[in-house]
């Protein structure tokens, strides 16, 4: 909900848990490789791949991009813990999600999350190892409500926090329909980026005055301080400005902007106007968020 860019600089950022994640399972199976599955929401197979316990490399695949990720995680398991996969063992590994695909609520972090219950690693160290995000994702696929996470040079620190504001039933998820990729949008803000410790000092005093928050006007003054907070140090546009500037109530990028969710504030359910934009998917946020 908070400190999307600025969270990879120090800043505090206000972290949300979906109710929807995704599982995996393990059965024992013969034959030479891994088999890996992995299913949508509808149970409808994605991705595919039969790997080598040599080195973690595809001998099939549907995807060698997934497989290239995938390589990447379970060789970083077997560094942070030589006795995982050691007996040369095969299973047949599937995956489950329980969101669409294409809604971007972290699929990644969620893999990540299971990999590392799986391999008796630590979440977080195996993330970190593995790719140049914060880390706040993977937090939250094991968290149980809000999370204020915060990562800085010295530690990473992270804890629940009691976020159930009054006016939650005027509050929405919207889907844009644009799957961003987290790297990408990383790249894009540390090229565009200025004045890093006013943005992290910035962001940190507007998540600490979020869990304070008693009501709706006071929200929507925070979150719009926020986006224009991120668009002032990174030049990024608004997606209220770039999309909805007739929409009547706030509208508040969540992740990489331009894809993925938006936060929107409304006293009726919005899915009217949203419609006319060609976006479908509007949930209220007690639904989808722990």
């Amino acid at each position: 909900m908070t400190g999307e860019y600025a969270v990879l600089d120090g800043a505090k950022s206000l972290a949300l848990p979906t109710k929807r994640g995704q599982s995996l399972s393990i059965k024992s199976a013969k034959g030479a490789d891994l088999s890996w599955v992995s299913l949508d929401s509808e149970g409808k197979k994605w991705f595919e791949s039969s790997i080598s316990l040599y080195d973690f490399s595809p001998t099939k695949t549907t995807s060698q991009e997934i497989s290239d990720k995938l390589q990447k995680i379970l060789k970083n398991a077997v560094r942070l813990n030589s006795e995982f996969l050691s007996q040369w063992n095969v299973f047949k590994i599937e995956t489950k999600l329980e969101f669409p695909n294409d809604w971007g609520l972290g699929s990644s972090s969620t893999l990540y999350d299971l990999v590392a219950q799986w391999a008796d690693v630590d979440p977080l160290e195996l993330y970190l190892k593995s790719e140049n995000g914060s880390g706040y994702d993977v937090a939250c696929a094991a968290a149980d409500a809000p999370l204020l996470y915060q990562s800085t040079d010295e530690s990473i620190t992270y804890r629940e926090v009691d976020f159930k504001p009054s006016f939650v039933n005027k509050l929405w998820l919207v889907h844009l329909g644009n799957k961003q990729s987290s790297s990408e949008g990383i790249k894009a803000y540390h090229n565009s980026v200025k004045n890093k410790k006013q943005l992290v000092d910035k962001i940190s005093e507007i998540t600490d005055s979020l869990l304070k928050v008693k009501s709706l006007n006071q929200f929507e003054e925070l979150m719009e301080r926020h986006e224009q907070t991120i668009a002032e140090h990174t030049g990024f546009e608004p997606i209220k400005e770039k999309k909805f500037k007739d929409f009547n109530g706030c509208v508040k990028s969540l992740g990489a902007w331009g894809g993925d969710f938006v936060l929107v504030t409304s006293n009726e359910n919005p899915s009217s106007y949203f419609k006319k934009h060609q976006m479908n998917t509007v949930i209220p946020y007690s639904e989808l968020i722990l």
